[in-house]
């Protein structure tokens, strides 16, 4: 191997392992309707998340629905105004941006949004929705359609596709459709808001290989947002479970599917069909009880504790409701757990390796 292709290994390699985006400390909060008299609440969508997006990787944000996944989102890419905290986005700390400086930086921060219908202007033709970016930018209306097409081909879709309306195609197709659209700006970061919930399985599974390629042709980053561990097994470098606003735990794909150390995400796992089983050895958690707490009235202490059957098992220890755990762990594990070493002796998944996404899977 010559130098210099060792030099463009290392370049890559080291380039992969920069943070692209990092939050911190980020918060959003939304008054809430309270009955005149009654003192001012807020509900808290989001409330004090700290993580990193690594440059080139697949980030799952995942939770149940409700959890502040979506809102943490769009606070990502300044869709929507963070009420406190920090969003930097390659060195540059986008809260502090002016409108215009915004609107330029948020060309290399995309989204892909849940509805693939809903999302697109059922009045415009297929090749002025994906156009759109390009008309902003000012490109030639020749360079514009010759690009389009070019998207349009990346995405599985033909040329015929361009002059069509967003009701003539099927939700697997609109969704690629919102894929190039947001593709046709070039961007660096792409968060996907359950890209694939309104898809069959078997649909499902194309727009996964879909976006892996994508991926790794253009050295793009994704964060994705799913409530379906199935479906995030399949795309994931690394996932953050939240709960009730906070990211409870954040790890490796394949550690979090291994060997979790919140008792939510054992919880949520255990839910899945054909992804856990459990060991004849163990005593098999239940499945997370009753709806999550009110994001207005927040539980004092560890905010699952309410619904935590570790805490059962343990017998109810009083620092569960007296104080609140952090994000804390060493080697890239990290849990808001005050018993993380406890929940190893108690709930020990068996997962099958076998589990995939395909046409024959539950979701």
């Amino acid at each position: 191997m010559h130098s210099s292709d060792r030099r463009e290994q290392q370049h890559r390699k080291s380039a992969r392992q920069r943070s692209l985006l990092e939050v911190k400390n980020l918060s959003m909060l939304f008054p809430a309707r309270r009955r005149l008299g009654q003192a001012r609440a807020w509900v808290r969508a989001v409330d004090g998340v700290t993580l990193s997006v690594i440059s080139g990787e697949t980030l799952a944000v995942v939770g149940e629905s409700g959890c502040g996944k979506t809102t943490l989102g769009r606070a990502m890419v300044m869709l929507a105004r963070p009420t406190a905290g920090e969003v930097s986005f390659d060195n540059i700390e986008l809260t502090k941006l002016s409108l215009g400086a915004l609107r330029a930086a948020r060309r290399q921060l995309q989204m892909i949004f849940q509805d693939p219908y809903g999302s697109l202007d059922p009045r415009q033709r297929v090749e002025d929705i994906v156009g759109e970016p390009l008309l902003i930018r000012g490109v030639p209306r020749r360079a514009r359609r010759e690009r389009v097409a070019e998207l349009l081909g990346l995405v599985g879709l033909g040329p015929d596709a361009a002059p069509r309306l967003p009701r003539e195609f099927s939700g697997g197709q609109r969704q690629r459709v919102g894929i190039a659209r947001a593709l046709a700006a070039e961007p660096k970061l792409i968060v996907c808001d359950e890209p694939l919930s309104a898809l069959d399985v078997s649909i499902q599974a194309q727009i996964v290989a879909l976006l892996k390629d994508v991926q790794q042709r253009l050295v793009l980053t994704y964060v994705f947002i799913s409530h379906d561990l199935a479906v995030v097994r399949q795309i994931a470098d690394r996932v953050a479970v939240m709960y009730l606003g906070t990211v409870v735990e954040l790890a490796d794909a394949a550690v979090i599917f291994q060997a979790p150390r919140h008792p939510y995400t054992v919880a949520l796992l255990s839910a899945v069909p054909k992804l856990a089983t459990r060991s004849s050895t163990s005593q098999a958690p239940p499945l997370v009880q009753g709806d999550p707490p009110s994001p207005i009235d927040v539980p004092r202490g560890c905010r699952f504790h309410p619904r935590c059957w570790l805490r059962e098992r343990l017998n109810n220890p009083e620092i569960c409701v007296s104080a609140e755990p952090f994000l804390s762990g060493g080697d890239k594990h990290l849990s808001a757990c005050h018993f993380a070493t406890e929940l190893v002796r108690h709930a020990t998944l068996d997962f099958d390796a076998s589990a995939s996404l395909s046409a024959g899977d539950s979701r």
